[in-house]
């Protein structure tokens, strides 16, 4: 960026040079002049960009900062995709229901507010799971009700915009099992009855997709 700006601002100056070369009329003073206003609008621009570039600096750190208590606090994993920041919460569900448990509304409202001040344009996608008890077929609407429940929730608790909200389901997916096989009821298996977040933010706006379910 600076060596394109750097690149413009030398061929005005080269400009200037070749007016003068061609035209000896030019008095010296007039061509200092040029070459002075030149000059301070490279210097001018040199120093707009290092505060762009500061401020960019800034937030990434302030960024990260974020996200390592966000980590600590709530013992979030974090997995870095291509244009997107996958997030597997704490955040499950007692056997065959699809209620939020009060004790995960808090990690809920910390995603939401990452969310907020960092990735406020990012398509969000909530991904539900089920543990492998019961068909498949009803698992793969206790997943998607699990992701809508928790998109309800970022919208009206959390202030998120809801037409970036996308809700999809994986149901008892063998491949995304925490625990492969651990099914309830009771606490066994709980850690399969979850959903995960994921921030897109390389994604267009969830209001130009329907929600969808994947097996």
């Amino acid at each position: 960026m600076r060596t394109t700006w750097r690149g413009a601002m030398m061929l005005g100056a080269l400009g200037v040079v070749g007016l003068s070369a061609c035209a000896p009329k030019v008095r010296r003073d007039v061509f200092e002049s040029e070459m002075a206003k030149v000059r301070e609008e490279m210097v001018t621009g040199d120093r707009q960009l290092a505060t762009r570039i500061d401020s960019v600096d800034s937030r990434l750190n302030a960024l990260e900062q974020q996200l390592q208590a966000f980590r600590s606090e709530y013992n979030v994993s974090m997995e870095k995709m291509q244009g997107a920041v996958k997030f597997n919460v704490p955040v499950h569900f007692e056997f065959g229901s699809a209620d939020l448990r009060e004790a995960d509304r808090p990690v809920l409202d910390r995603f939401a507010g990452v969310v907020k001040e960092y990735y406020p344009n990012a398509t969000i996608t909530i991904e539900g799971f089920a543990d492998p008890a019961g068909s498949t077929a009803f698992n793969q609407r206790l997943g998607m009700r699990r992701a809508e429940a928790v998109a309800g929730y970022l919208s009206s608790n959390g202030a998120l915009d809801a037409s970036f909200l996308k809700a999809v389901s994986y149901g008892e997916a063998r491949n995304r099992q925490v625990v492969p096989g651990a099914k309830g009821p009771g606490e066994e298996g709980l850690e399969n009855r979850r959903v995960a977040l994921v921030i897109d933010y390389a994604a267009p706006s969830a209001a130009q997709n329907d929600q969808v379910s994947v097996q």
